[in-house]
């Protein structure tokens, strides 16, 4: 489909001009942030609140659940869903304004529980941070005595969500518990991912990043950069396990997922550079065994945070995967 047909928002897109600092770190601009909704009888649909998760890594969630199920005093147990928000792992926090709306509207979609995830940010911290965060919010739901968690949360039907470097958070972090036996995560049970357009890049460059090189919402040139900024220091180039998933035959742990019989959705849109590169990824694990659902259409990256009326699809596409690995 042509670009034309997609009129892109017009905002100050950070990936344009990325301004390295001293000492690891990057010139960020200030943005607004939001507020959780903590009050049960207010008229929104959602209501949320903030958990510290590591107060020495500056770590923290931020927990949506409907309003319906607190002011009806439902005994109702949700599904639960963490979230982990994009930015190439260099930009943006649980709390910004797109991330915030984007959780609003999952949890009221989908009747679900979502915990979104405040994880360390590169340069400053570089992966594999942000993986090491995810399992700290996987072993803190298993534990808490939270009373959300504790009288709202199903803790047999959760799944891990990400968007772009999101989801390739999700990705990782989920590999990690599959390596993991039963036991240790008890009674966590991973259903599955939701990897929504996950950053994924190697070396060698795909037709689609080629051709879409200089894309307004995430040029080329940017996914470079990030990957450079957020890789391990002394990384070689992009064909790191990390940022590529086809590097060297995949993970072993992919073995695991399959075993588990976890449910994996991979979704990408046609004005987006990454879109070969998702669509190799989810061939890729569909051969491997995994139980793949795929999600590909027209559109740029990202697009339901800038419109949220093209969500839909995806929250379809969602109920789905929840419906066929609820078992």
């Amino acid at each position: 489909m042509s670009s034309q047909k997609f009129v892109r928002p017009i905002f100050d897109n950070p990936f344009l001009n990325i301004e390295e600092l001293p000492n690891d770190t990057i010139k960020r601009q200030p943005e607004p942030l939001t507020q959780a909704n903590f009050d049960p009888n207010g008229t929104s649909l959602v209501i949320s609140k903030d958990v510290d998760l590591d107060i020495n890594k500056k770590t923290w969630m931020r927990i949506y659940v409907p309003r319906r199920i607190i002011a009806n005093h439902d005994d109702d147990k949700l599904p639960v869903i963490f979230y982990y928000h994009g930015g190439g792992f260099v930009f943006f926090h649980v709390n910004s304004y797109g991330s915030d709306l984007f959780c609003q509207q999952l949890s009221e979609k989908l009747d679900a529980m979502i915990i979104a995830l405040e994880y360390r940010l590169a340069p400053e911290n570089r992966l594999p941070a942000a993986y090491d965060d995810a399992i700290d919010g996987l072993n803190w739901i298993k534990s808490t005595q939270d009373e959300w968690i504790q009288n709202y949360a199903d803790l047999s039907n959760v799944y891990l969500f990400g968007s772009s470097s999101g989801g390739n958070l999700a990705y990782h972090a989920g590999l990690r518990v599959a390596s993991l036996s039963d036991r240790e995560l008890e009674p966590v049970k991973i259903k599955g991912l939701i990897l929504h357009q996950p950053y994924f890049s190697g070396k060698n460059r795909t037709e689609s990043e080629e051709k879409l090189k200089d894309d307004p919402t995430l040029p080329l040139q940017a996914i470079d950069k990030m990957f450079d900024l957020s890789l391990p220091k002394g990384t070689l180039d992009h064909d790191h396990e990390y940022s590529n998933p086809l590097l060297n035959g995949g993970s072993k742990h992919l073995d695991d997922m399959f075993t588990r019989g976890w449910g994996i959705l991979v979704t990408g849109v046609s004005e987006d550079p990454l879109i070969d590169a998702l669509r190799n990824f989810a061939d890729f694990i569909e051969k491997k065994g995994v139980k793949t659902f795929k999600l590909f259409g027209d559109g740029y990256h990202v697009i339901e945070l800038f419109e949220p009326s093209k969500a839909a699809v995806l929250f379809d596409a969602i109920r789905d995967l929840i419906s066929a690995t609820k078992n």
